[in-house]
């Protein structure tokens, strides 16, 4: 069995991808609460093709719950696709934000 490494504390990354009605009903601040709620790290923002990034890292069960809430949605969003990746982790975020690269409306 192998030791975390000490840069990433035995943490995961999540890369996903969000298909469908998700700008402009609240996904970027539901998702922020769900992260902040896990003890997640990353950052979340709108994509200029309507769907919505989030990249996130922490404890897998925690980045997994993560993932179901992203499936899920605020009310009024409707999910039609999630694209999940699992890259290496960076340790780089200190903690969850929006990004506003692009901004097509919350």
């Amino acid at each position: 069995m192998s030791q975390p490494d000490a840069t990433t504390g035995g943490s995961r990354r999540l890369d996903a991808i969000v298909r469908g009605r998700v700008q402009g009903v609240g996904y970027r601040v539901f998702v922020l609460r769900a992260a902040m709620e896990l003890g997640l790290t990353g950052w979340v923002a709108n994509l200029p093709d309507g769907a919505v990034r989030c990249v996130a890292e922490g404890e897998t069960t925690a980045l997994e719950q993560l993932v179901d809430r992203l499936r899920r949605g605020p009310a009024a969003a409707l999910v039609e696709q999630v694209f999940t990746a699992w890259p290496p982790p960076t340790g780089e975020f200190g903690d969850f934000s929006l990004r506003s690269g692009w901004h097509g409306g919350d």
